[in-house]
């Protein structure tokens, strides 16, 4: 590994290049040796890596916190929202109504209605590229399509994308970078405080408007707790769903016989998702600790950080058959990609119709490709993982 990192279990660093590329032989060691790891680095953090116990983590809300979900410390003073980013960001009672105002946006029938313009925008990126024979399969479309998808849910224009995606990953990517990550949070405030002001007492149909309306006992939602729940759709939206659509074409990109089957069978997909989905996980999740506990025998106090290794947990040989191999047909997969517990992701109807209709449309359009010959590929780690380049080249 790059930084130093001597001894995974008691200094293990989630941010090492090397590690963001590949993490698979440190979790294998450390479910064997170590599976609660701990390390003092960015603060201190615990970090589980078996399925069992990241889920019994991630579903005792008592003694393990959402008040705080960064892989990082953040600054209260220039760093939190005023309300968090609920229902994230936040234990019940808080959790509870925020999800429900937010839930309705990504049910089936919402996600459906936004089908039709995410295959016309993965058509219109293809067709900038398709006739020069390569493209970069991350930046050129996987990191193109979340952050316009969600663009329009919040009711801005496309050409807004490039900023939404500078500020997701100041925010995410390098998180441990505060004076990026601050910067990039202020400007995100700024700009949708604008559009709230723009937007109070109309009728549009878009998320930011449909908030303004809202009421929670028989009073409108605070000024704060829109804005972090917009902030949130924004941020989780974004980069989480463009590792999972990256990282599976990057897959496909080096294992041509699940790529021909895919693009022979299209019908597959939905499951293929599923493993794609399960064996890349791109998220890593926070909690703090509420209360001086013991967990698996290691001393967790007060303050404490546990990062919820999500992906660590879905390629568990305890819980998984064949957990390190991707099998795209895979019947029985109860993965956690989306996290466990109360604070399961919402936006995952939406996150498996991108997934789909990306990849349907790439391997209908470009159904041979593979890695550029000494094109390097690199990945982001931290909270999310995934890759930010990713060149190939195709007929």
């Amino acid at each position: 590994m790059t930084n130093g990192v001597a001894d995974w279990a008691t200094d293990y660093d989630i941010f090492d290049p090397a590690y963001a590329s590949d993490p698979y032989a440190v979790w294998d060691d450390l479910r064997e040796r170590c599976p609660v790891a701990h390390s003092d680095r960015y603060g201190g953090s615990w970090l589980p890596t078996r399925m069992a116990d990241v889920t019994e983590l991630a579903r005792d809300v008592g003694h393990f916190s959402s008040r705080e979900i960064t892989v990082v410390p953040t600054n209260a003073d220039t760093d939190v929202l005023p309300a968090g980013n609920p229902p994230i960001q936040a234990d019940p009672p808080v959790h509870t109504w925020t999800r429900r105002l937010l839930l309705p946006w990504f049910s089936h029938s919402r996600v459906e209605s936004y089908e039709p313009y995410t295959r016309e925008l993965c058509n219109r990126l293809i067709d900038g590229f398709a006739s020069e024979g390569r493209a970069d399969a991350a930046a050129d479309y996987a990191q193109q399509i979340p952050v316009r998808v969600i663009g329009r849910m919040l009711g801005v224009p496309d050409d807004m994308s490039d900023t939404f995606t500078g500020w997701v990953r100041g925010i995410l990517e390098f998180a441990n970078d505060e004076d990026r990550r601050v910067a990039a949070r202020d400007e995100a405030i700024v700009y949708f405080l604008g559009e709230m002001e723009d937007r109070r007492g109309g009728d549009g149909d878009d998320l930011i408007s449909s908030l303004l309306r809202s009421e929670v006992d028989g009073q409108p939602l605070d000024d704060a707790f829109i804005l972090g729940m917009v902030g949130l759709t924004l941020v989780a939206g974004a980069d989480t769903t463009w590792s999972a659509i990256g990282s599976s074409l990057w897959h496909l990109a080096t294992h041509d016989q699940d790529r021909i089957r895919l693009a022979t069978d299209p019908a597959m997909l939905p499951v293929a998702v599923e493993e794609l989905l399960r064996a890349y996980s791109p998220v890593t999740m926070a909690r703090i600790v509420s209360e001086d506990t013991e967990f698996r025998g290691c001393p967790m106090h007060a303050g404490d950080r546990v990062l919820m290794n999500f992906p660590a947990a879905n390629r568990d040989p305890e819980a998984f058959e064949d957990a390190d191999q991707i099998v795209i047909d895979r019947a029985l997969n109860r993965h956690v990609a989306f996290g466990s517990g109360i604070h399961r992701c919402a936006g995952s109807n939406l996150a498996r119709m991108e997934l789909r209709v990306a990849l349907e449309e790439w391997l209908r359009r470009v159904p041979e490709f593979r890695l550029e010959d000494g094109a390097e590929v690199t990945w982001a780690g931290g909270q999310v993982r995934g890759p930010r380049q990713c060149p190939v080249v195709f007929p």
